[in-house]
């Protein structure tokens, strides 16, 4: 007669895939017709009880708990299956052939000094507190587990910082340190190309695609995937950075994520362009209007991201950045000032402009720029659009009557912080019969009223146009340029060209957290608490690993824990 026998491990903990193991372990014993090992989640006794293996006497188990059911044709072969477990479990710790599993960090560094890292894949709920203490005996720290909450992820990385350690993750699934790969990861040869991603399977495919291509990699740090959010603030990318761009045998930077935060996204597209190496940016979902800036390059597609940082690899370009003569500037100038006739042209530039110029402001509403508090008074860098609704209350539009440009063309010159002008000049029927006519004296007042200040002045204009309109192309071009303007026709030049110059104004500090170089060139080693396996992996990379015999602490009694945690 067939029979359900259930055992229940008050406060034991099993990693999953030895749970999962032993599972098919009590499956494959004779006379057994189905089995269920889990932990006592609610989720788990459902899926239990959709089963058919749920008794009454496990439906008050908790999250610490593990569950061991079997249906047997029997009674006597489902007690025999049960039976059976602690020799299981025993001969999978044989396995890993360590002979003693220390229960803490501080005994395990004691027997194996000389590890660095710790990795950390319990269950969520716990794996910030294992985190904290790895960093107390100063480790950095491959955090798998997920269900760690934003709050903790933050402090854990605002701790690890202060210290200069590394927390990857939570929810970092793969790393590459020094060959040596770590969670989920594949065997990649060494090379000259870095990868920071906050993508586990994007990582995974990049590296492989890379590998199958004839390059390498240096080293892979992963980030969790929440690290780029407005909330974290990108603190391990930027450490990653930090650590690929001191490497020496890092030539060319790969960084992929998920969609992150324009504000971040826009912050480490500045942070790449100082980094004095050539960065492929993949930012899946995030719009970026240019396929460069200097020696940034961006792909949206894993493949992409894979050609071209091969490519870079085979090819390292011999100069990464544009230079400008900025004589005349004065150390207050810092910003630019765009005045815009046209709301598409403006909104266009603001795409390329985001991406070289930190912190700008508009009256127009774009994820990652700033709303002007007031439209009258520019600050820092900003872009006006002179069409909209607040300036044309009693006024013709912009392209017909400059009366507005021209007095704010001289406002932004009086302003000792104003640097560069970007202005759009667009021709055609209905608009300005002749607008360079108003515009070259203007641009010419400005630039006398800033030399007079001991400031230069530089208006960059982009002139949308053809040779049969009826204000004539080369009249036009003729006369801006007459006033000392920088004149393209084409509206991406104008943008980046002004943006580009601008930024070469300003003091490059790149922003980067201060990293010992130590962490990458240290022989791995690393102690694992939680999943046996992935030390099982580090030991057949030949690398140095203690496996950590974990238990919840206080036997998962959460009153009892908070109390003595009180208590310390």
């Amino acid at each position: 007669m067939e029979s359900i026998q259930i055992e229940i491990r008050t406060g034991a903990y099993y990693d999953s895939i030895v749970l999962m193991q032993l599972q098919q372990e009590l499956a494959s014993l004779p006379q057994i017709l189905d089995s269920g090992v889990v932990m006592g989640t609610p989720t788990n006794k459902e899926l239990l009880a959709q089963s058919g293996l749920l008794l009454k006497q496990a439906e008050n188990a908790k999250g610490d708990d593990l569950i061991i059911a079997v249906k047997a044709s029997s009674e006597e072969s489902a007690k025999h299956a049960l039976s059976q477990v602690d020799n299981f479990l025993n001969r999978k710790r044989s396995v890993s052939g360590q002979d003693y599993s220390p229960k803490s960090i501080e005994t395990a560094i004691s027997m194996l000094p000389s590890a660095q890292w710790v990795l950390v894949s319990v269950p969520g709920k716990h794996a910030a507190d294992v985190s904290r203490e790895a960093l107390r005996f100063h480790r950095h720290v491959f955090l798998y587990s997920d269900n760690v909450t934003l709050e903790e992820e933050k402090s854990l990385k605002e701790e690890a910082i202060q210290k200069g350690l590394l927390v990857m993750g939570p929810d970092c699934g793969t790393a590459i340190i020094q060959g040596i790969g770590l969670g989920f990861a594949n065997k990649i040869r060494k090379g000259n190309i870095g990868v920071v991603a906050a993508s586990g399977t994007g990582l995974q495919t990049i590296t492989s695609r890379i590998h199958q291509k004839g390059a390498g990699i240096s080293h892979a740090i992963g980030t969790g995937g929440r690290d780029l959010s407005e909330e974290i603030g990108a603190i391990t990318a930027r450490q990653g950075l930090s650590l690929l761009q001191k490497d020496p045998q890092t030539q060319v930077i790969v960084f992929i994520s998920k969609p992150p935060g324009a504000k971040v996204a826009q912050s480490l597209i500045h942070i790449a362009k100082n980094l004095g190496k050539p960065v492929v940016i993949n930012f899946l979902g995030y719009p970026c209007p240019t396929s460069s800036i200097e020696n940034v390059y961006f792909t949206n597609t894993l493949e992409k991201t894979v050609q071209k940082a091969v490519e870079l690899s085979q090819n390292l370009p011999k100069t990464t950045a544009c230079s400008y003569d900025l004589k005349g500037f004065h150390p207050e100038q810092k910003y630019l000032r765009g005045l815009f006739s046209g709301g598409t042209l403006g909104y266009e530039a603001l795409f390329f402009l985001r991406d070289y110029l930190p912190c700008i402001s508009s009256n127009m509403s774009i994820p990652g720029i700033q709303s002007l508090k007031q439209v009258s008074v520019s600050q820092g860098h900003t872009v006006i659009d002179l069409g909209a609704d607040e300036f044309m209350v009693g006024r013709l539009h912009p392209m017909i009557n400059q009366d507005t440009r021209l007095r704010r063309i001289l406002q932004e010159a009086r302003d000792p912080e104003c640097a560069m002008l970007l202005l759009d000049v667009v021709l055609g029927y209905g608009a300005h019969n002749d607008p360079a006519s108003e515009l070259a004296p203007a641009i010419v007042q400005a630039k006398e009223l800033a030399k007079s200040n001991g400031r230069r002045l530089d208006v960059v204009a982009m002139l949308i146009g053809t040779d049969e309109d009826p204000q004539s192309l080369q009249k036009q071009e003729k006369q801006l340029l007459s006033s000392g303007a920088v004149v393209f026709k084409s509206s991406e030049e104008a943008s980046c060209y002004a943006a580009s110059l601008t930024a070469s104004l300003s003091k490059k500090e790149i922003g980067l957290p201060a990293m010992n170089l130590e962490i990458l060139n240290t022989p791995f080693a690393a102690i694992n608490v939680g999943i046996q396996s992935f030390s099982d992996s580090l030991i057949a990379q030949n690398a140095a690993s203690i496996h950590l015999d974990w238990k919840p602490p206080c036997s998962g009694n959460e009153r009892l824990k908070n109390l003595l945690k009180k208590m310390k």
